[in-house]
C-alpha cells in the first residue's frame, strides 16, 4: 500500500455536510459524483494532501444507508491507494484477510476499488483504490 487515499464519511444529508465541511476545511468541495451502482453520491474535499469523502445513501438498501441506519452518521471507511488492485487483493486473501470482492470495481474519482471486511481488519472496513489510467 502507498498511503492513504481518502477517508470516508457517511452523511445523511449531502447539501447540509457540504456547508459544514467547507466551513470546517475553510474551502468548498472540489466534486460532487454519483456511484448508481453503489447507491451513493459523494463529494471530496481536498485537506493538505488528503482527501475526505463525503457518502450519501441514493437508495434505502445501499451500504451507506444500512451503515447510517446501525450506526448513525460518522467514519465509514479508510481508503489506501494501491499500484496493483488485483495483485494486492491477491495478497492479503492469502494473508487471511476478508476481501469482499472477487474483482474490483468501478468507484468514485476515477478508481477500481475493493473493499476488506471489518472482522478481518479490527472492526475498521479498508478500502483499496486504484487509479483508473
Amino acid at each position: 500500500m502507498k498511503n492513504i487515499e481518502h477517508i470516508g464519511i457517511a452523511v445523511k444529508n449531502l447539501e447540509v455536510s457540504n456547508k459544514l465541511y467547507a466551513s470546517l476545511f475553510g474551502k468548498k468541495h472540489y466534486k460532487t459524483e454519483e456511484v448508481a451502482s453503489e447507491g451513493v453520491k459523494t463529494s471530496f474535499f481536498k485537506v493538505g494532501s488528503n482527501k475526505i469523502e463525503l457518502l450519501e445513501a441514493t437508495k434505502e438498501d445501499s451500504p451507506i444507508a444500512k451503515f447510517i441506519e446501525k450506526k448513525g452518521e460518522g467514519v465509514h471507511h479508510i481508503a489506501f491507494a494501491v499500484t496493483d488492485i488485483v495483485s494486492e487483493m491477491k495478497r492479503l486473501k492469502s494473508e487471511g484477510f476478508i476481501v469482499l470482492n472477487e474483482k474490483p470495481k468501478k468507484g468514485a474519482d476515477n478508481k477500481l476499488v475493493a473493499f476488506l471486511h471489518p472482522k478481518s481488519t479490527n472492526g475498521v472496513l479498508i478500502e483499496l483504490c486504484q487509479e483508473i489510467e
